[in-house]
């Protein structure tokens, strides 16, 4: 299984197989990798079985009433898939939201824009600032590279979430693109200016780039939630237990290596060998970076656990990515679709990434949500809240000093009306 990156139509680029392997494996859910091991072994003949899951133990999932949401049954396109994640965008004018749900659609199933950004303002009848502000939008969405105009721009949007600096990428995937091929750190060091270490970083970094993220998004089909793991205290220690589907276990046959074989039937077993110790590989690879990803978790995050939702800290993919030594793409497709089951319900990993409201509060946003909710929701609704009585309240009650206008941000992502436009629906309802 290679993977070839084609650049200008003329050049290819081969992906180490273990690495695009583990890259891979490494985005599936405990179900897909279990799935995919099947087939796998259908085509491997040195794989006697792959270890029975236990059906029983999923069943439960099917009808759990602790979930936090109910996965659609129907298949969710690249598009719809990109449009349930618009929550996650913070937007000021929420007039531009349409605009970028025009800019989604435009997209192609690679996930490039195929749309020209001039074209798009015309149709959306907005001026080109205007879209210019919907694609950089489009772009922070997962995963990294969407919504790019081309392959420098795509790779380039990949190497902005790792963290690498390289202002002179757009010369070097155009002009310096031989050099890339052939994987010459020593000239590419020589032509910008930079260590060789720094250019065998960038290469590196380079492939690990998708060149068409798009693909990454392919139609989903999911029934229930299936958690990888179960975070749960014992005695007084906190511990992590993984499903065994979260890790199938490969069985081999052994038989082959007892017989003597031709030369011919000898490279094939040895083809063969190679391809399940990669496999083995990848695997470990998998479940010791989502085991490293989810112990920093419960570290970082022990009041959530200990206390419950409200006690949920800020953290970032930044920090995790400092704290592992670990790429944020890598951590980013570790993450994905994975579910942990908690005393709190069965969450996604990302839940427990959360930006901070502001900084040095030490507040997640999501937090701040739920008691802005709550103080509305147990209000006397003939005298509501003003959002200067919310803010006032926050530090009296939780010690939480935000800004007023932070509360009045969050009370309209919530869609929570004005203190007045309450009081008047009030008196409207008497």
């Amino acid at each position: 299984m290679k993977q070839k990156l084609v650049i200008n139509q003329s050049l290819q680029w081969k992906m180490n197989q273990s690495l695009y392997q583990s890259i891979e494996i490494l985005q599936l859910t405990g179900m897909e990798l279990y799935d995919y091991m099947k087939q796998v072994a259908e085509e491997n003949p040195l794989i006697e079985e792959v270890q029975p899951i236990d059906k029983e133990l999923i069943s439960q999932f099917r009808t759990t009433d602790y979930s936090i949401d109910e996965m659609n049954t129907a298949e969710q396109s690249l598009y719809d898939q990109l449009k349930s994640n618009l929550y996650v965008l913070e937007l000021e004018d929420k007039s531009l939201l349409p605009v970028i749900v025009f800019g989604i659609d435009s997209l192609n199933e690679d996930g490039y824009l195929e749309i020209t950004m001039e074209d798009w303002a015309y149709y959306c009848e907005v001026e080109l600032t205007t879209v210019e502000r919907a694609l950089s939008y489009i772009q922070s969405l997962e995963p990294a590279g969407i919504g790019a105009r081309n392959l420098t721009e795509c790779i380039q949007l990949q190497l902005n979430q790792m963290n690498i600096d390289a202002p002179y990428i757009s010369s070097l995937m155009n002009e310096g693109i031989t050099l890339l091929a052939e994987e010459n750190s020593h000239q590419i060091a020589l032509n910008y200016g930079i260590t060789e270490e720094a250019a065998q970083k960038l290469i590196e970094s380079i492939k690990l780039c998708h060149p068409k993220p798009g693909k990454l998004l392919s139609p989903t089909k999911t029934e229930f939630i299936i958690p990888e793991a179960s975070i749960y205290k014992d005695d007084t220690e906190w511990k992590i237990s993984f499903f065994n589907w979260s890790s199938p276990a490969i069985q081999i046959n052994s038989d082959y290596s007892k017989h003597d074989l031709d030369r011919e039937a000898a490279s094939f077993v040895k083809k063969k060998q190679k391809e399940v110790d990669m496999l083995q590989q990848a695997i470990d690879y998998r479940s010791s970076t989502l085991e490293k990803i989810i112990r920093i978790i419960v570290e970082k995050q022990l009041p959530f656990f200990e206390r419950g939702p409200k006690m949920l800290k800020p953290l970032t993919l930044s920090e995790l990515s400092a704290q592992l030594d670990l790429h944020i793409s890598t951590i980013s497709r570790a993450i994905r679709q994975k579910y942990v089951q908690t005393a709190h319900g069965v969450l996604p990993l990302k839940y427990f990434l959360q930006r901070e409201v502001q900084k040095g509060a030490g507040v997640a946003s999501i937090v701040i949500k739920q008691l802005l909710k709550e103080l509305v929701d147990l209000e006397d609704k003939s005298k509501p809240l003003s959002d200067q009585k919310i803010k006032q309240l926050m530090e009296e009650r939780y010690q939480i000093k935000i800004a007023r206008r932070t509360i009045v941000k969050y009370r309209e992502e919530l869609q929570i009306a004005s203190s007045v436009k309450r009081k008047g629906a009030q008196d409207n309802e008497e």
